[in-house]
């Protein structure tokens, strides 16, 4: 197989990583003159400490300061994101694919879990590829565009994964795709950095995250099984160099608003919505792509942004902890602009509307003994979530529509003794974060630009 050349002005040759062991029981060098530059003209640093040639073992849950670490990263990252140039939204979901039209007599459904069983604080799903099909655990992300996992034969490094690593060559409909394509010049919008060209005129992607986790390869086509449908032509990236935070799953699927995220590539076939619930360890969720039932939900409008035409942009109109609304001007809810996200764990708020928050929780927990603070969340009680009187904490958006969270939604554990408001101030961008998203049922209809919430959405 060819080596991936990445052909930008400034390279450099790096001392790279071997492919994984499920390929190979040596880890030599096999790619020497694999390069990769970042969209900026800067090299990207390789990062091996889950290099498969590496002897320590990777751990099967994430302890919570990984997860804090992540999603500062993840803030910053998308904190970036909307500092760039904005980009431009696809005008329209639906385009001909060759494959019957669905979306208005079936919505596609799969099992959505907690990431904590490969490694990661997110929710992963089970998504199919090939001809024949064969199943890989994927991240769900609405932050991200473009679907990616890792391929044999691992050109540079894979990290240690859950089940067999995908390989193009078993299949009967892999393509890879020539930089002709039009596909190839739209990485620019869902990436953030722009493709390049093989020696032999295939596409290269190069994915990358604010926690300096990355994933550089082909851009390719296959058939992909989502739930009990099978749709050809989907465009993918087929990683060759996969290294960073990503546990021992085996990529991640893109469900944000652009043209490669899966949705998009669905959305002829299914239709233009997803909906899921993001399930505790105790309940069971779903990912679901297609038609919902509308009287189930209230909703809040998706706002227009020039910021980032991919994200989900709401707007958080007030909050109230035991029935009374925080003491807080309604401006500054609007002070920044929000985003609700599947990948961030801790919702950020504007500072003085956190601070507001964190006063009200402590007043109304009574005499909860409090704890010390845990890295970036500071109002922290001695106990579990589960053992402590929490009040009702209420987060209602523009359009009526209202989030009333449990618990669950409010504290998180953070270790066997010490339990901290699952939110934290920041003065960038505000975030809904998957804490205060679980267990509700969340649709996200992009044809009507609106998102809905209902109660009691995983069984």
């Amino acid at each position: 197989m060819e080596l991936l050349h990445l052909l930008l002005a400034c390279s450099l040759l790096f001392p790279l990583a071997a492919p994984a062991r499920e390929i190979t029981s040596a880890c030599p060098s096999q790619a020497n003159d694999f390069q990769h530059v970042n969209g900026t003209g800067m090299h990207l640093t390789l990062h091996h400490s889950q290099s498969p040639c590496s002897p320590a073992p990777l751990p099967s849950d994430l302890p919570f300061s990984a997860v804090i670490a992540h999603d500062d990263a993840r803030i910053a990252r998308l904190s970036v994101r909307l500092a760039k140039t904005p980009s431009s939204r696809p005008t329209s979901l639906r385009q001909s694919t060759g494959v019957p039209n669905l979306a208005d007599s079936m919505a596609t459904s799969v099992p959505l879990a907690p990431g904590a069983s490969v490694g990661v604080g997110n929710y992963v799903t089970q998504l199919g590829l090939g001809t024949p099909a064969t199943t890989y655990a994927m991240v769900v992300d609405t932050g991200s565009s473009l679907t990616w996992l890792q391929c044999s034969p691992c050109v540079v490094s894979c990290h240690r994964q859950a089940g067999p690593l995908y390989n193009p060559r078993a299949s009967g409909t892999y393509a890879a795709v020539p930089c002709s394509a039009p596909q190839c010049g739209e990485l620019q919008a869902a990436t953030l950095n722009p493709s390049a060209c093989s020696t032999s005129g295939v596409c290269i992607y190069q994915a990358s995250y604010g926690d300096s986790s990355f994933s550089i390869g082909y851009l390719s086509r296959d058939t992909v099984s989502f739930g009990s449908g099978r749709f050809p032509g989907f465009y993918y990236g087929c990683g060759q160099d996969n290294e960073g935070l990503f546990g021992r799953s085996a990529g991640l699927i893109g469900l944000a608003r652009n043209k490669l995220s899966l949705l998009y590539q669905l959305a002829p076939s299914l239709g233009d919505s997803f909906s899921y619930c993001l399930p505790t360890s105790a309940s069971t969720g779903y990912l679901s792509i297609g038609p919902y039932n509308p009287g189930q939900y209230s909703y809040t409008p998706m706002v227009s942004s020039s910021l980032d035409a991919s994200l989900y942009f709401i707007s958080l109109a007030s909050m109230s902890v035991a029935g009374s609304t925080l003491a807080v001007s309604p401006s500054e809810y609007g002070s920044l602009p929000t985003i609700i996200d599947s990948g961030t764990v801790i919702t950020r708020l504007p500072t003085a509307v956190y601070t507001a928050l964190s006063k009200a929780l402590g007043a109304a927990m009574g005499g909860a003994p409090r704890a010390p603070a845990y890295s970036i969340l500071d109002t922290c009680f001695k106990g579990q979530a589960s053992e402590l009187h929490v009040p009702a904490v209420d987060m209602a958006f523009a359009g009526g529509a209202t989030l009333k969270l449990a618990p669950g939604n409010v504290l998180i554990d953070v270790d066997e003794s010490t339990t901290c408001l699952a939110f934290a101030a920041t003065d960038s961008t505000a975030i809904i974060g998957n804490t205060q998203q679980q267990t509700f049922s969340i649709v996200y209809d992009v044809a009507q630009s609106r998102i809905g919430f209902a109660a009691g959405g995983c069984s």
